[in-house]
């Protein structure tokens, strides 16, 4: 059968649940709660624009508001308004099958994906992992617990995730995409804050689903996988990578380790927790951009910090430099100036300066992993700032020039190594890349129920 079939490959075929047809999308999908975390007054907009209509706004929790006092209480409301929908008929199963999910943003054309589940037991984030599932970057386990906790009572998941596959010839969703006339359109709108488009299309059809099935089986082949990236048998076979929400997987993982426990084996087979639902992405779209994810820190001493690194990066056996500029174009300048010299040169803003900290003879591969080695530890010693992932630089430009931070820019990463770099050397450091703008994350849209 053709469902044992796409088992093997760590993929269950689910039954979607949309909105009713009275339910206006451009309020219901809003963006990953994950994005701008220092800009409360994003979602207070987005607040005012859904107003009291039926939204995911009401189904999710912005990470803004997770330092509030009303955390138990907003959690309990998620919930209830989970039953809610579900009671009302708000939100209607479609046919089982994957959803073809195209994508229009002001920063590209077209972006494709399928919405499908993935088997948790066939994901691993822990470093060294070898399973057929596995996060791109190091996963921080102290943030699982808080989200673990709003997903044990929930009723329904709403995926932010996004998973990739490395698929150069463009075999396995590409083609999909080119049938979209003989697929069922089932939403077409723009989405809200400038989010720009999107059209999903229902992928329900046995010879569509088997020609998939034999495309994405092609790239499980233990020959031209060892050849593909030159590792030996001691490496497993990494079919799916996490690109975008893999802390939300992780806390999915750990919310069925803990359902799990009280279930037979035969029961765990089809238990709907088992599952998690996600965009899965082919990480060669024209698509689909890696942008950086830069760095700002509240709360400190710019020079304390700046001296700070420099002493730690030193006592590693590397040397430091510091540099300091007037505008942001002088910054600029010296960095194309350094460019390819084998350091790591890295970019910062204060309210003063801006200004670059070079890294002779790094010891990491990225300048990211040099960068986050120092920041965590200096976390660590210094527990009142505060550390923030930003994307875009215009937003380092603002936060970063404020009063007692400082902004780090990062460079971007190169889509093409991913897959190679994960497979040899493990997971990246922790926000080591972004899928795109943070206008250009998955909104919420879907749903798929998690209990019995």
């Amino acid at each position: 059968m053709i469902i044992d079939e796409f088992r093997k490959l760590g993929i269950e075929i689910p039954t979607v649940l949309l909105p009713e047809k009275n339910v206006d999308l451009t309020k219901w999908a809003v963006v990953a709660c994950d994005q701008y975390t220092s800009q409360p007054d994003y979602w207070e907009s987005v607040a005012r624009l859904v107003e009291e209509n039926a939204s995911t706004l009401n189904l999710v929790f912005p990470e803004v508001y997770l330092e509030k006092d009303s955390v138990e209480d907003r959690i309990e409301k998620i919930n209830s308004t989970m039953r809610k929908y579900l009671k009302e008929n708000s939100l209607i199963p479609q046919s089982a099958g994957f959803i073809l999910v195209d994508r229009k943003t002001i920063h590209t054309e077209s972006r494709k994906g399928l919405i499908l589940s993935l088997d948790l037991e066939e994901y691993d984030y822990n470093k060294g992992s070898q399973t057929l599932i596995r996060a791109t970057e190091g996963t921080v386990v102290d943030r699982l617990p808080p989200r673990i906790k709003i997903r044990e009572n929930a009723s329904i998941e709403l995926p932010h995730i996004m998973v990739l596959i490395d698929d150069p010839e463009k075999t396995v969703i590409e083609p999909i995409s080119k049938l979209t006339d003989k697929l069922q359109k089932l939403y077409d709108f723009d989405l809200m804050m400038g989010g720009g488009h999107i059209n999903g299309y229902m992928v329900d059809n046995e010879e569509i689903l088997q020609n998939f099935l034999k495309a994405l089986e092609k790239l499980t082949n233990q020959q031209e996988f060892r050849s593909k990236y030159g590792v030996g048998d001691d490496k497993g076979l990494l079919l799916f990578a996490v690109g975008d929400g893999n802390h939300s997987l992780a806390s999915a993982k750990g919310h069925w380790e803990n359902v799990k426990k009280n279930l037979t084996n035969e029961e765990q087979l089809k238990h709907p927790a088992r599952f998690a639902l996600v965009e899965l992405v082919n990480v060669h779209d024209d698509g689909l951009k890696f942008e950086p994810i830069h760095r700002v820190i509240f709360n400190v001493n710019p020079k304390h910090l700046l001296d700070s690194m420099k002493e730690f990066v030193d006592y590693t056996g590397c040397k430091t430099f510091l540099r300091f500029f007037n505008t942001k174009l002088e910054l600029q300048r010296e960095l194309k100036i350094l460019e390819n010299k084998g350091s790591h040169n890295i970019a910062f803003v204060t309210k003063t300066s801006f200004g670059i900290i070079s890294v002779d003879s790094p010891k990491c591969t990225l300048e990211v992993g040099t960068l986050q080695a120092f920041l965590e530890e200096y976390s660590r010693i210094n527990n009142n700032i505060k550390i923030d992932y930003i994307h875009g630089e215009d937003v380092v430009d603002t936060l970063g020039s404020g009063e007692g931070t400082i902004g780090f820019y990062l460079p971007s990463m190169n889509k093409n190594d991913l897959f190679k770099t994960v497979i040899i050397d493990g997971a990246l450091p922790k926000k080591t890349f972004s899928m795109g703008e943070a206008d250009e994350k998955r909104f919420y849209l879907e749903s798929r129920k998690i209990v019995l």
